[in-house]
C-alpha cells in the first residue's frame, strides 16, 4: 500500500499520551501510532453508517422480497 506523509496538530496532552504510548512498546512510533487510530475511528464511522442504514430497513418488507417468487419456483428447485 502507497503511504504519504502528513503533518497534523495535535494538542500537548494528547502527543505525551500519545508518546507514553510509544514509550510502553505498544506503538513502535508517533507514526504508527496515529495510524491505528485513524484506521480504528474509520471503521467505526463505517460500523455506525452501517448500523444507521440497516436501522431504515423494515423487517417485514424486506422478508417479503426476499420471499418473493419462491412459491412459484419452489417446483422446479432440485430435490436433496
Amino acid at each position: 500500500m502507497t503511504q504519504a506523509k502528513v503533518a497534523i496538530t495535535i494538542d500537548r496532552e494528547t502527543l505525551n499520551k500519545l508518546d507514553t504510548l510509544v514509550e510502553q512498546k505498544v506503538f513502535p512510533n508517533r507514526s504508527k501510532a496515529i495510524q491505528s487510530a485513524v484506521v480504528e475511528k474509520l471503521g467505526r464511522l463505517e460500523k455506525t453508517r452501517l448500523a444507521r442504514e440497516c436501522a431504515k430497513l423494515r423487517p417485514d418488507e424486506e422478508k417479503s422480497l426476499a420471499e418473493e417468487g419462491i412459491s412459484e419456483d419452489y417446483a422446479q428447485w432440485p430435490e436433496y
